[in-house]
């Protein structure tokens, strides 16, 4: 398995993967606090956050699976073009996700909570759907930008690896925090794993318009800006990982 491919992956899993915990402990925090005021017949289980949590993750799986699907039935030139647009949109997703979490994440934590609040006083459907969508947003664009990048490593097995391993870390770390095992500076988490991801963006983003310009869509698919092979192995592991980034 070539570990290049797998830690960016990994990065990608283990940073949307403690976003989507987070919201998820939050939601659960807010629920426990309200039915400590509530009398001991209308308290709400937590079974309706883990069912909205379910129906979203399911809700990813799917579009991973359409996305598989539907694009190995297509012609080269229309897998090239799909997928090359697709990278697109996810690097502008993913850029967005990160400038919208810097700038709302201090005010996350009360937003969810009247979001729980405002669904007990409807019920537990309505909290099951505040569950759904507050995670159905990381779950898609999670799987959208992990999609497009096995697409740019042109491997399958190692960034699946890599993004399994960095979700099963998030959901460790989120289930410490949740008990507060642990005290984790997330700020500057997110702040470094924020620079990570940007240059794995720009990755992906220079894979898909190389799909695009292979597709036809885009010119200069045979220019060349720099050609370093004279003085510089490409087979030496540090090139490896720079080119898997």
């Amino acid at each position: 398995m070539n570990w290049a491919d797998a830690v960016p992956n990994l990065l990608i899993g283990l940073r949307e993967g403690l976003e989507a915990g987070l919201v998820v402990s939050i939601l659960l925090a807010a629920l426990h606090k309200a039915n400590a005021t509530l009398p001991a017949g209308r308290q709400v289980s937590t079974a309706a956050i883990w069912l909205g949590v379910l129906g979203a993750v399911s809700l990813a799986g799917s579009f991973a699976a359409v996305l598989t699907y539907s694009t190995t039935i297509l012609s080269s030139s229309a897998q090239e073009a799909i997928g090359g647009a697709l990278s697109v949109v996810a690097v502008v997703l993913v850029t967005e996700m990160i400038f919208w979490m810097r700038k709302t994440a201090r005010s996350l934590s009360g937003q969810l909570r009247g979001d729980v609040d405002r669904a007990l006083a409807i019920g537990a459907g309505a909290l099951t759907l505040t569950a759904f969508f507050a995670v159905g947003r990381e779950g898609l664009e999670t799987t959208l930008f992990l999609w497009t990048a096995v697409k740019a490593s042109g491997s399958t097995v190692a960034p699946l690896i890599g993004a399994a391993i960095g979700i099963v870390i998030a959901i460790t770390l989120c289930w410490l925090l949740y008990r507060r095992a642990i005290h984790l500076d997330l700020g500057k988490f997110f702040n470094w794993t924020a620079l990570a991801l940007i240059v794995i963006a720009a990755g992906v983003l220079a894979y898909g318009l190389g799909d695009l310009q292979d597709a036809g869509l885009l010119p200069g698919s045979s220019w060349v800006a720099f050609d370093l092979t004279a003085h510089i192995d490409p087979t030496s592991w540090w090139v490896t990982l720079i080119s898997g980034t």
